[in-house]
């Protein structure tokens, strides 16, 4: 028979929290009474790190190793978050510049061939320029991607065609007469 008054103890307890469901709270950029400034949403505190922060800061400073599946990832990525400027092949003459926005420069130009991959992710993650950057929109392992498939179409440009398997030489040849 104790086990009855302890029950209806706990289930008395359980009804009192029936106010839970329409607490008071504030709209998220809305006025609050608060805060000092007044606002609801309020900045971080300095030095203030996301718990994945120490993962993201290991995979932008361990470059992966060269692959095909890197490759391939970074065709898809490029194609995804840069053509838009940097168009196809990379030349800088994408739709954004073609509607008024300044061209990026080539990837094809010395100073951009001679580049090192670092430099590459350091452009992707924090910006250059008139860039903003990608941090919060390409994942550090894609930054590596697009940087390898950026190194793939600067080699690809001046390639020999000697360089080439012979069924791609015979190809081009057929294709163009040569």
């Amino acid at each position: 028979m104790s086990r009855l008054p302890l029950a209806l103890l706990a289930l008395l307890a359980v009804a009192g929290c029936n106010d839970m469901d329409s607490q008071p709270r504030d709209k998220d950029y809305g006025a609050s009474e608060l805060f000092p400034d007044g606002k609801t949403l309020q900045a971080p505190p300095d030095g203030t790190a996301s718990r994945d922060q120490a993962a993201l800061t290991a995979a932008l400073r361990d470059r992966p190793p060269m692959t095909a599946a890197l490759l391939q990832r970074g065709r898809q990525r490029y194609a995804i978050f840069c053509v838009p400027c940097h168009d196809a092949a990379g030349t800088g003459h994408g739709t954004v510049p073609d509607r008024g926005f300044p061209n990026p420069p080539s990837f094809h130009i010395d100073r951009l061939r001679r580049a090192a991959p670092d430099y590459i992710v350091d452009v992707i993650t924090h910006g250059h320029g008139v860039m903003y950057a990608y941090a919060d929109r390409v994942p550090p392992a894609d930054r590596w991607a697009i940087a390898a498939y950026i190194r793939a179409l600067q080699l690809s440009r001046d390639a020999p065609v000697a360089a080439l398997p012979e069924d791609e030489r015979k190809r081009l040849e057929t294709e163009h007469g040569g």
